[in-house]
C-alpha cells in the first residue's frame, strides 16, 4: 500500500470510529508532503462538543494553530468526503497543497443527510451563487455612518500589506 493510500484510509478509519462513539461520519489527516509526517488527524467533534463547526477539517486546523501552524502550505489534506462550504473556505484559507477526498457530494448523499432548515446538502453550495437577497438566510445591511472605519483602520495599521 503506497503511503497516500494509507491516508485515505485513516480518514476513513477515523471516520469509522467517529461513528462507533457517537460521532459524524468525516475525519481528516493533515500530512506534512517532503516527509510525509502526519501532522494532525481530526475528526468532526460536532454531535460531542455541540459546536456546529467543528468539522473534521476546522478541527484539524484548529489543532495545527494550537501549535503555532497558522496555514497548511505544504500540506496534503486527506478527508472523507467533499468539504462542505465551510471547510471548503477554511481550506482555501489555509493553503494547502491539495486536498484529497474519498466520497464525492452525490455519493455521501446517497447515506447521510446534514441539511437544515436553509439548506441541504444538495443545496448548500448553490446557496453561495445566488444573490444575498435570494439566499435562504435572510440578511440585511445594517445602518452605520462609517461602515468601512474597521477595514481602514486596519489598512492604516498595516500598510504593506
Amino acid at each position: 500500500m503506497e503511503q497516500h493510500d494509507r491516508y485515505v484510509a485513516r480518514a476513513v478509519e477515523l471516520a469509522l470510529e467517529n461513528v462507533g462513539a457517537g460521532g459524524k461520519p468525516f475525519g481528516c489527516v493533515v500530512v506534512e508532503r517532503g516527509s510525509g509526517e502526519v501532522l494532525v488527524e481530526a475528526a468532526n467533534q460536532v454531535a460531542q462538543t455541540g459546536d456546529l463547526t467543528a468539522h473534521a477539517e476546522i478541527t484539524a486546523i484548529r489543532r495545527l494553530a494550537e501549535r503555532g501552524r497558522t496555514g497548511l502550505e505544504g500540506c496534503d489534506v486527506y478527508v472523507t468526503a467533499y468539504p462542505c462550504p465551510m471547510c471548503l473556505g477554511a481550506l482555501y484559507y489555509a493553503q494547502p497543497e491539495r486536498v484529497v477526498y474519498v466520497a464525492t457530494r452525490e455519493q455521501e448523499d446517497r447515506h447521510y443527510e446534514d441539511g437544515n432548515r436553509y439548506t441541504s446538502l444538495a443545496t448548500f453550495y448553490d446557496e453561495y451563487a445566488k444573490p444575498v437577497s435570494e439566499r435562504n438566510l435572510p440578511a440585511e445591511q445594517g445602518e452605520h455612518p462609517d461602515p468601512e472605519a474597521p477595514f481602514r483602520a486596519w489598512a492604516a495599521a498595516h500598510p504593506e500589506g
